[in-house]
């Protein structure tokens, strides 16, 4: 039993003097079969410890259902840290951030159209205290005070810059130790944010990338006493659509460890590994304008999205070496990489004729949101009888996120939420033709006021400035494909379709799947939902685990949402192509 502990002047383990030298890793954001690999190496850059957020919307996607297996095996991942002799600081939420979806708040939390996320309403308070009750019971066992691995919890995250009602992290303070958690608390604030969202009794820490000793002299003015400590030192950043690819060079944020660790701080990186956004998991940010986050979360970390150490291994490790023993083992090479070459997809499926395969359309005066839907990623298919022909305008109050239009399912324009779009001159043919709009969710805002964020089509839907009023709305989550009905040889079918190749492996191993010449759609690899693709880059590759794979035939499914490639090829290549660096 190790048991972390909080003194005037710093940290101490089991009576000694220790300094928590951690790093970020999400197991969520890595193939559980890469765990191990990923905490060994950890261990190797002279870490003792690592982090990890909990996403709450993943472990309880329904509020009768929670999940703990699989990707999302906690207890394994916990036992995997212990393992390797890493100890861990545990950040439940409720609200993480992290640039992922809703900042891991559950969707069926915004079925109340009044809620005050992260604040006492009732309602979400009953949810949180739920929510611990039934993550952190099968969980104590892996806390420090039981032999385990977890030597802290944090409480909530940078609420200062949401909030500051004290009462609020009192509640969740309160309910964490309820569920038994009786390791040290803490919070963590950019340095601005700490007065107003610190909790008296717990440690407060702080959040920076650079000025260390600037920011850590804040943290004192606020905490005199204590251990002093970074929970998220910044040493890259995440990437979203349309922008260009953000990196750090590894020699300047080598340089701000090094005043960190000689200040007598404590760190954890964020990133140690960044990982991947699978599937529809990414989020978004909205200040103005709303950006969605890109599908790699490679953040320009010590190892990258495939897990091979970057030069800020080697960088960090000597500042490390600096004030804590590091193992004399040797840096980990970059593991193998397929190059498969070309791939044809072969067989189609038009998505807005097989539509009835992938959903239940409900009727309504109005479109349903997701919530209403119960429903928290993917697409919506909205569909309206037009009752006179001649030019239109279609007007929308608002776009969650973005809605293809179809006139007698053939396209007929695109309106962005990131562009402030909300109306689309149309050519109706015929009296009765049908409506048709293809709503993305392309990522809940995982920060500030915007988390309540509602997708699909909010508001009226007006007609020439008459409400349309009589609406199906079909949830498309797209978590199981076995049913399209796919044929070979077809044309590409008119507006989003679904393509399928096969391909054959020897022998596994992680590789990079590029899509030249496509438009946007997402990509499933042996029923893997890999993630979002987007000619608008920077990313221009999907990273595809070797887990993923197996020897012999694989399956390839892409969904384009546009008009896709002629060939419809894709590659496999031995390198990614996260797109072009800020000249």
């Amino acid at each position: 039993m190790s048991l972390l502990q909080i003194d005037d002047d710093g940290f101490t383990l089991d009576g000694e003097p220790f300094r928590l030298l951690s790093g970020g890793l999400h197991y969520f954001r890595v193939h559980p079969d890469q765990w191990a690999d990923r905490l060994r190496k950890a261990r190797l850059m002279g870490l003792n410890t690592v982090e990890t957020y909990v996403p709450w919307n993943l472990h309880q996607p329904r509020p009768e259902a929670f999940a703990m297996e699989g990707g999302l095996d906690i207890a394994a991942f916990l036992d995997l840290a212990a393992a390797e002799g890493l100890y861990v600081l545990l950040r439940p939420g409720p609200y993480i951030c992290a640039e992922w979806e809703g900042g891991g708040l559950p969707s069926w939390l915004l079925t109340d159209p009044d809620i005050r996320l992260r604040t006492r309403d009732p309602r979400f308070l009953a949810a949180v205290d739920d929510y611990f009750s039934q993550l952190l019971t099968p969980l104590r066992r892996h806390l420090a005070t039981r032999g385990g691995p977890v030597v802290a919890v944090q409480v909530e995250n940078e609420y200062g810059a949401y909030g500051d009602d004290t009462a609020y992290l009192e509640h969740l303070a309160d309910s964490l130790r309820r569920c038994g958690v009786d390791v040290p608390l803490f919070t963590c604030d950019q340095p601005a944010d700490v007065a107003r969202g610190r909790l008296p009794g717990v440690l407060a820490t702080a959040n920076f990338g650079s000025r260390s000793v600037q920011n850590l002299a804040a943290l004192r003015a606020e905490q005199p006493t204590g251990p002093l400590m970074c929970t998220e030192f910044w040493i890259g950043w995440f990437d979203r659509w349309g922008s260009h690819h953000v990196i750090r060079e590894a020699v300047q944020a080598a340089q701000e460890l090094d005043e960190l660790l000689a200040a007598g701080a404590s760190v954890n990186f964020y990133m140690f590994h960044g990982g991947t956004n699978f599937g529809f998991t990414n989020g978004a940010n909205e200040k103005f304008t709303y950006r969605p986050t890109v599908t790699s979360y490679d953040y320009d970390a010590p190892l990258d999205e495939a897990g091979d150490p970057t030069e800020k291994f080697s960088a960090f490790r000597d500042v490390i070496a600096k004030y804590a023993p590091v193992p004399s083992e040797p840096v980990p090479p970059r593991g193998p990489k397929l190059d498969l070459g070309t791939v044809a997809l072969t067989e189609s499926a038009g998505l807005l004729a097989c539509a009835e395969t992938l959903g239940t359309a409900v009727d309504s005066a109005r479109p349903l949101t997701m919530e209403q839907l119960g429903q928290d990623f993917g697409f919506v298919l909205y569909g309206a009888v037009l009752p006179a022909a001649g030019p239109a305008l279609l007007e929308v109050e608002q776009v969650r996120d973005r809605a293809q239009v179809f006139i007698d399912g053939l396209p007929a324009g695109v309106l962005e939420r990131g562009n402030h779009e909300h109306a689309l001159p149309i050519s109706v043919p015929r009296p009765g033709s049908t409506l048709s709009v293809l709503v993305e969710n392309q990522g809940r805002v995982n920060y500030g006021p915007g988390i309540h964020d509602r997708k699909g089509l909010l508001g009226e839907i007006l007609l020439d400035g008459v409400p349309l009023t009589a609406w199906t709305s079909r949830p498309l989550p797209l978590t199981d494909l076995a049913a399209l009905p796919f044929a070979a040889g077809a044309a590409t079918p008119v507006g989003p379709a679904f393509h399928r190749g096969s391909f054959d492996v020897e022998s596994p191993a992680d590789t990079f799947l590029h899509l030249d010449g496509w438009t946007k759609g997402s990509v499933w690899i042996n029923g893997f939902a890999l993630g979002r693709y987007w000619s608008r880059g920077p990313q221009r590759s999907l990273y595809v685990p070797a887990p993923v794979l197996r020897a012999g035939a694989n399956e390839i499914v892409v969904l384009e949402l546009h008009a896709g490639r002629r060939a419809r090829t894709v590659d496999f290549r031995e390198t990614a192509d996260l797109g072009p660096t800020e000249e």
